[in-house]
């Protein structure tokens, strides 16, 4: 709910107030950002299926691998056969029950498309970890950002409830003035309609409150409750001493982004092996061990017992120009995972000068602000006495007003991307861990 300024305080109470609002809302047990991260873990459907996801492609190893180990096989068939015998004019029956077992063991010797899925199969692996990597530091940046987003528009809706009661305030003052006949309906009317935009504002960014909630409850899996607030004794961290070319280095090695499509660009290569091996010969060591009893009418009441050990060899000759084909795509698919990736490390170095920029920019601009708060609430009340020595209007405490809330809006802004651009920083670069959440958590702190 809103504060309410009693008639007659002069609007610099009204002013203070909106900080102490801030700051003061009572709470059973507020929600950490670190139990925040720690509940998005257990319940973010994102992340469960990222991590599922890098469960089955460590077995894209372990498949691929299989390519090159031996295969054994084992058989078994029984059969009651019932058969007719003629010989010259004299014919009878001759029943019996014949069985076979085979066990067979085929070990590639000569196998290039094996080669190639288990060099493939173990980049396939790769690919899935570095996609579980990158989902890691996603989920962080996700549950950071909601949970800054619903502080943000917590202090939004704050302001601008504090921020509406100054010009239900200010209505008031006009009022009694221009019963006494010291006022003008003109300054009523300037109240009135900054009354009711502030009204239509403390609506629209309720809405948006509550946007930002569900948001936050859906990544975590849960209600939120309260949350714990951006500290009042905020101050920012000495500027990073890495020169963006360090970062660069950094990133091009440890961003998971670029590294899945490192990985893909093998994959892709691997694809072109496996289908240029169409075009060679497989060679395999076979080896078996059959045992049978009356396996044909040849052979009844006989016992047959095989031990066989050989090389077998597979030559293609044609497949009606398939191999080619698929030689060609294959090679294409390549080149396109080799753009993918240029593409991507383009795209990170940008977003990663970027965020260096404004993070270097972040502390003298948030500097910047606290001095533009200070100076307002300080225009605020010379305001209000030159109005009442007759020198400004009031409009012009309406506009030194809006003007202060303007610059306190910009600095809650201004700290919470601070923080953001320090992790969009490390997550760009690779580095974002659950140790940059544990970091950042002590700027925050339960409401009193």
């Amino acid at each position: 709910m809103g504060y309410f300024v009693k008639p007659g305080r002069p609007l610099g109470a009204a002013v203070a107030v909106a900080a102490a609002f801030m700051l003061s809302s009572p709470c059973a047990s507020a929600l950490g950002l670190m139990e925040a991260y720690q509940a998005a873990l257990k319940n973010d459907p994102t992340y469960r299926s990222a991590y599922f996801a890098s469960e089955a492609g460590k077995e894209n190893r372990i498949l691929g691998r299989s390519n090159l180990l031996p295969a054994i096989s084992g058989s078994y068939s029984g059969t009651q056969s019932r058969n007719t015998i003629t010989v010259g004019d004299a014919s009878g029956p001759r029943d019996y029950f014949s069985r076979s077992a085979v066990v067979q063991l085929r070990q590639p010797l000569l196998n290039l498309d094996g080669y190639a899925r288990y060099k493939q199969g173990a980049a396939q692996s790769n690919y899935a970890a570095a996609q579980f990597e990158s989902q890691q530091q996603e989920v962080i940046s996700r549950l950071v950002n909601a949970y800054f987003d619903v502080l943000y528009k917590g202090e939004l809706l704050a302001l601008a409830k504090v921020e509406r009661d100054v010009y239900v305030e200010q209505r008031k003052v006009n009022d009694r003035l221009f019963e006494k006949g010291e006022g003008t309906r003109t300054d009523m009317l300037e109240s009135q309609a900054r009354l009711d935009s502030s009204e239509a504002a403390v609506l629209e960014t309720q809405d948006a409150l509550n946007t930002s909630r569900t948001t936050l409850a859906a990544i975590i899996g849960g209600d939120l409750g309260e949350l714990d607030r951006l500290s009042p004794n905020f101050e920012t961290r000495p500027a990073d001493t890495l020169s963006f070319e360090a970062w660069k280095n950094i990133a091009l090695e440890r961003n998971p982004d670029i590294k899945t499509l490192t990985y893909g660009v093998e994959i892709a290569r691997q694809e072109v092996n496996k289908s240029r091996a169409g075009h060679t010969p497989r060679v395999d060591f076979v080896a078996s061990y059959s045992k049978s009893t009356a396996d044909s009418i040849q052979t009844y009441n006989q016992d047959t017992l095989s031990r066989n050990i050989g090389i077998q060899i597979n030559i293609p000759i044609y497949s009606g120009g398939a191999v080619n084909a698929q030689t060609r795509q294959a090679v294409a698919n390549q080149e396109k995972a080799k753009s993918d990736l240029q593409g991507q490390a383009d795209k990170v170095l940008t977003e990663l000068r970027k965020d260096y920029d404004a993070m270097l920019s972040g502390v003298a601009r948030i500097a910047a602000l606290k001095k533009a708060v200070a100076s307002s609430e300080l225009l605020v009340k010379a305001t209000e006495q030159s109005v009442k020595g007759g020198v400004r209007i009031n409009l012009d405490v309406l506009n030194a007003t809006q003007q202060l809330y303007t610059n306190k809006r910009d600095l809650a802004q201004a700290r919470y991307n601070y923080l953001l651009n320090t992790l969009r920083m490390r997550s760009a670069a690779g580095t974002l861990a659950e140790a940059d959440v544990r970091e950042i958590a002590p700027y925050f702190q339960p409401a009193q």
